[in-house]
C-alpha cells in the first residue's frame, strides 16, 4: 500500500447545483491519513462554502470511527464557533473510517424546477416561480474520512446498509495523482444511478481551479475519479427523493461529503 502523512446547524445545510459552489456544505478532516504508529488521529468538522476553510461548527450527536476494532463512538468533542475538534482512537493496525453520522436537519420547503430537478427555498438567487407546487424536505447530512495504520483492512470499505454511501472500491491509501480511482454510490445499501458527483480540490483555493471534476455515477452506482494532483480533495454529493413510507415529512434532501488524499507518484 502506498501510506500517506469531520444538534443540527443553524438553517438547512444546502449545497448549490454541481459545478457552481460550495455553500455550507459538510466535511470532516483528520490532522493525517497516514496514522502509522500513532494511537489517535485529530480531526477537524465544520461547514464550509470553500473546501476546508472552517465557518459553520459542526455539530452531531453520531460521531464515530469504524475500523477493524469495530465501532467506537466519540463523545468528547469540542465546539468552537468556526469548528469542531475531537480526536479518534486508531489502536491498532487497519482502515478506519471517520463519520459525522447521519445527522437529521429541520424540516425546509423545495419545488420542482422546469428541468425537472428539485430545488430548495432559499438556495436559489430568485424567488420559486408563482406556480411552484412546495413540498416538506428533510436534510440528512452525512461526512466521511479515512485514515489507515500499518497494514490496511477491509472492514469499514463494506457497505453499512445505512443512508448515503460513497465508498472506495480500493484502499484510500492507493489512491494516486492521475490514476483512476473506482468508488461506488449507495442508499441504504442500494446503488444509485445517475448521481451527481462533484470533486472538489483543495489547491483550487490558491490557482482558482476548486472543481477538479463533475461525474455522473453509472447503472451500478459507480463512479471512478482521478486526482489531476497531489492533494487533499472532497466529494460532495446531493440526492433528493420521497422519504420512506410513514416518515414524518414526505420528501429528503440527503447531502454526502468525503475528504480523501491523492498521493504523489
Amino acid at each position: 500500500m502506498r501510506t500517506l502523512k469531520n444538534a443540527a446547524l443553524t438553517g438547512l445545510i444546502m449545497a448549490m447545483a454541481a459545478g457552481s459552489a460550495l455553500a455550507h456544505a459538510p466535511y470532516v478532516r483528520p490532522n493525517v491519513t497516514d496514522a502509522t504508529g500513532r494511537d489517535h488521529v485529530t480531526v477537524e468538522a465544520s461547514f464550509t462554502e470553500d473546501i476546508f476553510a472552517a465557518e459553520v461548527v459542526m455539530r452531531s450527536d453520531a460521531w464515530h470511527i469504524a475500523g477493524p476494532n469495530g465501532d467506537t463512538p466519540i463523545t468528547q468533542v469540542t465546539y468552537l464557533r468556526d469548528l469542531a475538534v475531537f480526536e479518534a482512537p486508531t489502536p491498532v493496525d487497519g482502515t478506519y473510517r471517520i463519520s459525522s453520522g447521519a445527522r437529521t436537519g429541520r424540516t425546509a420547503k423545495m419545488y420542482r424546477a422546469a428541468d425537472n430537478s428539485w430545488r430548495m427555498v432559499g438556495e436559489e438567487d430568485e424567488a420559486p416561480p408563482a406556480d411552484a407546487i412546495l413540498v416538506d424536505v428533510q436534510s440528512i447530512t452525512t461526512a466521511d474520512a479515512y485514515v489507515t495504520r500499518g497494514a490496511p483492512s477491509d472492514q469499514v470499505l463494506q457497505p453499512t446498509g445505512h443512508g448515503l454511501e460513497l465508498l472506495p472500491l480500493i484502499q484510500p491509501g492507493d489512491i494516486v495523482a492521475n490514476e483512476a480511482a473506482p468508488f461506488r454510490l449507495l442508499l441504504d445499501g442500494t446503488p444509485l444511478a445517475g448521481v451527481a458527483v462533484t470533486i472538489f480540490r483543495e489547491a483550487g483555493r490558491y490557482d482558482g481551479r476548486r472543481i477538479e471534476a463533475e461525474l455522473i455515477t453509472d447503472a451500478d452506482g459507480r463512479v471512478t475519479i482521478t486526482a489531476s494532483d497531489p492533494g487533499a480533495y472532497m466529494t460532495l454529493i446531493r440526492h433528493r427523493m420521497e422519504a420512506p413510507a410513514g416518515s414524518e415529512v414526505p420528501y429528503r434532501s440527503y447531502s454526502h461529503s468525503l475528504t480523501f488524499v491523492a498521493q504523489g507518484d
